[in-house]
């Protein structure tokens, strides 16, 4: 079993992609209905033929920017940085699409690359900025909420079927009842971490997040001109009723 970013699953599964998409969910409460009803159900279930089987998503927060000496406050603000990301295809496009230039580099290289200015910033969540420690290379934190992928609990397929029918229930129970408490524990980071960088000296920034998503609107317009198999997730997604935050 293992915990793994969405992020990554998708070089593998393609439908998870859809989670890297820009803007993708009105709201934590949107996303939320998604990934715990029948679109995220169907998601944990794609890998199986690989030999991944899904058992739940955890909360992985939502993806914003952070730079080495430059306050972002409009897309264009992004134009010529170089910003990290993850190797994952639509990370890379909605990154270009804002106007930035989506450099891939593993993670474990990445406070170098900052120290050293090889790339302008980077992207991350804001309990990673700050475990990693990249606050000491950078000034900014710039909440713009671009994505938000989930981590997903996997196990190989293999190994469950080779658990008893009983063993299996009492993992999927385990699994299930280990989600809010992961919730719990990762709202509580989030808030003492912000307050911790806050202390650091690093200025939290909060840009309208209007022009962003404009931005990134022709990449919607592409999956639906292409007919992408991503296209219909985004609209099933789209569809799905929520509470309002």
């Amino acid at each position: 079993m293992t915990i793994v970013s969405t992020g990554v699953v998708e070089n593998f599964v393609p439908s998870i992609a859809v989670l890297s998409l820009p803007y993708l969910f009105h709201s934590k409460k949107h996303r939320e209905a998604v990934i715990f009803g029948d679109v995220g159900d169907k998601m944990l279930s794609d890998g199986e033929d690989l030999w991944l089987k899904g058992m739940c998503f955890y909360e992985a927060g939502s993806r914003s920017f952070y730079l080495r000496d430059k306050k972002v406050m409009t897309p264009e603000d992004l134009a010529g940085l170089k910003i990290r990301v993850m190797r994952s295809y639509w990370s890379i496009k909605t990154m270009n699409a804002l106007g930035a230039s989506a450099t891939p580099i593993a993670f474990g290289e990445l406070y170098t690359a900052l120290q050293q200015g090889v790339v302008d910033g980077a992207e991350n969540n804001i309990p990673t900025f700050y475990q990693a420690r990249h606050f000491e290379a950078c000034k900014y934190y710039v909440i713009d909420d671009h994505s938000a992928p989930s981590n997903m609990v996997l196990i190989s397929t293999h190994t469950y079927k080779g658990l008893s029918e009983q063993e299996q229930e009492w993992l999927k129970k385990a699994v299930q009842d280990s989600v809010s408490y992961q919730r719990e524990l990762w709202k509580k980071a989030v808030d003492d971490t912000l307050a911790k960088l806050i202390e650091e000296g690093i200025e939290i920034v909060h840009p309208d997040k209007k022009a962003f998503q404009k931005q990134v609107e022709p990449l919607y317009v592409q999956l639906r001109e292409e007919k992408d198999p991503l296209y219909p997730i985004v609209e099933k997604i789209r569809n799905v009723k929520f509470e309002q935050d």
